[in-house]
């Protein structure tokens, strides 16, 4: 029995991380190589992977299909004609304009009854009648206190009603009562409470403070004109659309 020991320093035979030759010896000439591995002449002059598929040349991805010459994205389907990058896709049609007036008119009177009966005190009606034909000339007729504090509280109702209304649902009593709701313009979703109070401020303030006839008839040349999502100035404000809501 030897005694032979490996030197000093060197791995035994058996080390898992040494490099290990063939088990068969060296293959024959024309055969496969060690690995299982197809043999070179037999339809693959180099050794290499499978030749690529008919079609694909050069080994790459699939051509693209007949009417896209350069790979990219399909044209919009018929019925589409923004694109699949248009914010509406997915969402419901837009509301008329008509709906959002008639809405519109329905959350004004909501308002203006409780607004009527807290202005007695401020005889407010009794200035419209007697002495002025319009709301800025009954407000301005007023004492200078009650001018403000009057204009407060129609500024808290008005802009107060629409936001909280707005953010609960995306609907007011009026636009309930037409099947219609506000959105998000980018994914539809119901506004915040920071968009639904942006919009009702853009929408109220002006047409209370300053411009009781020019405010809302610019809003609404503006819902008329605007494409493609019919927005007013509120709307653009709040990158919110208005769109019909059947439930």
């Amino acid at each position: 029995m030897s005694n032979d020991q490996p030197t000093p320093g060197q791995p035994p035979d058996d080390d898992p991380l040494r490099k290990q030759p063939p088990p068969d010896g060296p293959p024959p000439p024309g055969g496969p190589p060690p690995g299982g591995g197809p043999a070179p002449g037999s339809g693959e002059p180099y050794g290499g992977s499978q030749p690529p598929p008919p079609g694909s040349p050069y080994g790459g991805a699939d051509p693209p299909p007949p009417g896209d010459p350069y790979g990219g994205s399909p044209p919009p389907p018929p019925g589409d004609p923004y694109g699949r990058n248009d914010p509406l896709r997915g969402m419901p049609p837009l509301a008329s304009v008509g709906k959002r007036i008639l809405a519109r008119i329905v959350d004004w009177i909501i308002v203006a009854v409780p607004l009527a009966l807290i202005s007695i005190p401020f005889n407010v009606y009794t200035h419209w009648s007697n002495e002025s034909n319009s709301w800025n000339d009954t407000v301005n007729g007023m004492n200078g206190g009650g001018q403000w504090v009057f204009r407060i509280i129609a500024l808290i109702a008005y802009v107060g009603y629409d936001t909280v209304m707005t953010q609960r649902g995306g609907r007011t009593i009026g636009k309930k009562l037409f099947k219609i709701r506000v959105a998000m313009l980018n994914d539809g979703r119901v506004p915040d409470s920071r968009a639904s109070f942006l919009r009702a401020v853009v929408l109220w303030v002006p047409a209370l403070v300053c411009c009781a006839c020019l405010w809302p008839l610019l809003i609404l040349l503006l819902l008329l004109l605007d494409r493609p999502y019919r927005q007013g100035l509120h709307d653009k404000a709040a990158r919110t659309v208005v769109v019909s809501a059947p439930q």
